[in-house]
């Protein structure tokens, strides 16, 4: 299992940035950097690959919407080049809330388009001439398709360090994850729940490998999760229990919520409807005091060594080769601690 960390977008970031070589001491192999409607991830990306020279870094996520699907190819060569190969390609279809909301591009078709921009990128890194014709992308774009009859077929000028670079998608619906097991590297579940993840994703997951190539290899599930040695805080424990309330009851519609359909078909359908129906009546309190126990226990690596130790056996056999952890002890030097005793336990599982 490899040992990752999340850099917070919305703050802290120069403060965590200046502790990497401490954390890469303790084991740290990977950073990921996500994507809201904050600070781009892109630029501080290529800041941490000027910063170290062996850590791995990866987006956490990029929407296929803001992006085109050749500048997200051009942008995750760009990063393996400043990095000399350390580089993983985290995709996502995000939400209408942030993709509408903020970017002003119409939410549609999530798995088609999805697919398109990694068969995109796959092309584009091999440096072939990018001839696509796609239902959602059409490269070069023709008279009949609406463009000027003018733009002809090209192929990336650069030479890539690397033509395969890892995609990782992140996803929650069922024909989402069917996708991620068919034709990526990596996969980014928000609120994994180990013992519960094959109710969920059993049969999307099957049926994706089903048609995945072999030279794929293993599917990596990259699990952001929040860590701590030990007894943690209240107030991290809140964190988790308001964040689970946040977007299960009110990260979306009644009828279109992503994560409140996921808390259904964990088995949590009375718990998840009472969430949704306190968050949005303005009752975040109570709709936080409702989430279930079980589900935040699942959802954080919070414990002794020995605790951690079964949670870390849990995950594993849930699938999950990357812990993208978000450290919460109160500072900084805890932190690198938390994490030096996370990586001996990690040592320890590879050797026995």
């Amino acid at each position: 299992m490899k040992l990752g960390m999340i850099i917070n977008y919305a703050g802290e970031f120069a403060e965590t940035v200046d502790l990497l070589v401490a954390y890469e001491q303790a084991g740290l192999e990977l950073v990921g950097i996500p994507e809201a409607y904050s600070f781009d991830a892109v630029s501080q990306l290529g800041y941490i690959a000027a910063k170290t020279e062996r850590l791995e870094i990866m987006s956490a996520i990029l929407q296929v919407y803001s992006r085109t699907p050749a500048l997200l190819a051009m942008t995750a060569a760009g990063l393996d080049h400043v990095s000399n190969g350390r580089f993983t390609l985290g995709l996502g279809a995000s939400g209408p809330q942030v993709v509408e909301g903020f970017h002003g591009v119409k939410y549609d078709a999530p798995i088609g388009r999805t697919r398109e921009v990694v068969e995109i990128c796959r092309k584009i890194w091999k440096r072939e001439v990018l001839d696509h014709a796609g239902q959602y992308y059409k490269a070069p774009l023709t008279k009949e398709d609406g463009g000027t009859g003018l733009g002809k077929p090209l192929k990336l000028i650069n030479h890539p360090v690397r033509s395969d670079i890892p995609v990782s998608i992140a996803a929650l619906g069922e024909k989402n994850v069917a996708l991620v097991a068919e034709i990526s590297q990596g996969w980014q579940p928000l609120f994994f729940h180990p013992e519960k993840a094959a109710q969920a994703w059993g049969d999307a997951l099957e049926e994706g490998f089903s048609k995945r190539a072999p030279e794929l290899g293993e599917l990596d599930i990259q699990l952001q999760i929040p860590f701590s040695v030990g007894e943690p805080a209240p107030e991290a424990v809140a964190a988790v229990r308001n964040q689970l309330a946040l977007y299960i009851g009110g990260m979306g519609a009644r009828d279109k919520n992503f994560y409140n359909q996921l808390a259904c078909r964990y088995g949590y359908e009375t718990e998840a409807k009472d969430i949704q129906d306190l968050y949005l009546s303005g009752r975040k309190a109570e709709a936080a005091a409702a989430v279930p126990q079980d589900l935040v226990d699942a959802v954080a690596l919070f414990g002794d060594e020995d605790q951690l130790r079964v949670k870390l056996d849990a995950l594993y056999a849930g699938g999950v080769r990357t812990l993208l952890t978000s450290p919460v002890a109160p500072d900084d030097a805890d932190k690198v601690e938390h994490m030096r005793i996370l990586a001996g336990l990690l040592a320890e599982r590879r050797s026995a």
